[in-house]
């Protein structure tokens, strides 16, 4: 304690005890540049506080994302589409089979509009294809899906914004992800190949010493 200096002391406007639900609780409050603070979730049922936890937990995710990361990019699926537009691009150069998997990856980026469109109770087939033709404009990659009307929307415009970091990391986690699953299926591929051949040595070795016992 006699170390301790004004400049270790906190400020606070009040500190009192409250009754909150049956519980005890200190507030501190009016704290001058607080480190750290608390948020109380109530809720009636305990699934209901499970999900504002969870809500809770994405949004400041996203926004220490932002903080750390200031790129942003246009929401509501519109980052997505313009995406799977280059990479379809991209896939007309490759040409061959190649070009089947590029435009198969194209395809799984627009599942992020087509599920905002589906959640929405909208056509997803009529929302992707209006977003196509938007992201045909010039400065068509703004465009994202209205979920209350289904018509492209100026993403920008409307403050509907997502870090581009995030974006990122969802794109990236999603390709490793793919690429293991790819990866396994040739490792139990080659398993099975391989004990295919093992069991026809195995069958033609009996056959040869049925043959030389005869």
């Amino acid at each position: 304690m006699d170390d301790l200096t004004p400049q270790d002391l906190g400020e606070a406007q009040l500190v009192e005890e409250r009754h909150v639900a049956n519980e005890k609780m200190v507030f501190v409050e009016g704290c001058k540049n607080p480190r750290a603070v608390s948020v109380v979730v109530r809720a009636g049922l305990e699934r209901a506080v499970d999900e504002i936890e969870r809500s809770l937990h994405d949004a400041f995710k996203a926004v220490g994302t932002a903080v750390m990361d200031p790129r942003i990019l246009p929401g509501a699926g519109a980052t997505y589409v313009e995406i799977a537009r280059k990479v379809r691009e991209y896939a007309t150069k490759v040409g061959g089979k190649e070009q089947l998997a590029v435009e198969a990856f194209a395809d799984a980026v627009e599942i992020i509009p087509k599920a905002l469109a589906e959640n929405a109770g909208l056509d997803p087939i009529n929302v992707i294809t209006e977003l196509r033709a938007a992201h045909t404009k010039q400065d068509g990659f703004v465009y994202g899906v209205d979920i209350t009307t289904g018509k492209p929307i100026d993403a920008f415009k409307y403050g509907i914004i997502e870090p581009a970091n995030l974006t990122i990391q969802a794109i990236r986690s999603a390709v490793e992800a793919a690429s293991a699953i790819l990866r396994i299926d040739d490792v139990v591929a080659a398993a099975k190949s391989s004990s295919a051949s093992k069991g026809s040595e195995k069958k033609e070795s009996e056959k040869k010493e049925s043959e030389s016992s005869d």
